[in-house]
């Protein structure tokens, strides 16, 4: 592998903040709630700030996304504190095993492989992350998709894998019959009053519509999330429309309501751009 010099970095700024977490952790003095947690119980903190840079990027509000991508790196601060008074590993392994990752799955960049097509690195990816997972003893294909990502997240990235190794509807025309078909079968559960059977079958609708996203090309949170923001934008002019008459949702009917969102729905078609 060819080897690549890597200039120092400033240590500084980093330096500074794994001080203020020895200080909120130190048994003398700390921080109380800092030192009852635990991975545990940081773990909730961890994902909320991942939505929160997700949620920062969506606005464009870049003022917001650094102090959010700061509130997410002191959670991997946190986390290799922790694990560093246990002795497992700190702060500098993880930059350091993240590094060794980059530089092995990246051969065409950090190695003798140049010339690379992105459909040819996508391959050779997958056959280097195989190769991770025989090292870390998981061998099965769907073995390292995490348990604890969004469960429609998770669905997208199970079948994902699944399809490259063949385990996929051939066209999307399939999937749309089987969404039909899961569609059908909720309703007849809907009908015959067996809800515990109806949340099987929602379940089933929904892993097929995150097939769906995945033959379109779509992440499903982000098509979810568009549709939520639509959702709120007009449901908040409807609210708005009333406010201008003193009068709240609950003081309306679901029939101005219906008419006053479809005015918000037709305001959107005429906006430019």
């Amino acid at each position: 592998m060819t080897q690549h010099t890597q200039p120092a970095p400033n240590r500084a700024a980093i330096d500074d903040l794994l001080e203020v977490m020895n200080r909120l952790r130190a048994k003398d003095g700390g921080c109380p709630w800092d030192l009852e947690q635990t991975f545990e119980t940081i773990a909730p903190y961890t994902i909320e700030e991942a939505y929160e840079v997700a949620d920062a990027i969506e606005r464009k509000d870049m003022r917001d996304l650094k102090e959010e991508l700061g509130d997410l790196l002191f959670q991997v601060v946190f986390h290799g504190h922790i694990a560093k008074e246990q002795g497992l590993f700190d702060f500098d392994d993880i930059a350091r095993a993240m590094t060794e990752k980059l530089i092995r799955r990246h051969p065409h960049v950090f190695g003798d492989e140049a010339g690379r097509t992105a459909d040819e690195q996508t391959a050779a990816w997958e056959i280097i992350k195989a190769e991770e997972r025989k090292s870390k003893s998981k061998h099965g294909i769907l073995d390292d998709v995490p348990v604890g990502l969004p469960a429609l997240t998770r669905a997208a990235k199970l079948t994902k894998r699944a399809a490259r190794v063949g385990f996929d509807w051939p066209s999307l025309g399939e999937v749309l019959d089987k969404l039909d078909e899961e569609t059908q079968e909720l309703k007849a559960e809907i009908e015959v009053g067996n809800l515990e059977n109806a949340k099987a079958e929602l379940g089933d609708l929904l892993f097929v519509m995150a097939n769906l996203a995945r033959k379109l090309d779509v992440e499903p949170e982000d098509a979810l999330r568009g549709t939520n923001a639509k959702f709120v934008r007009r449901f908040s002019s409807i609210e708005a429309a009333l406010a201008a008459h003193g009068r709240t949702p609950d003081q309306s009917s679901l029939e101005e309501m219906d008419r006053l969102w479809n005015d918000a729905k037709a305001a959107e078609r005429v906006m430019p751009g």
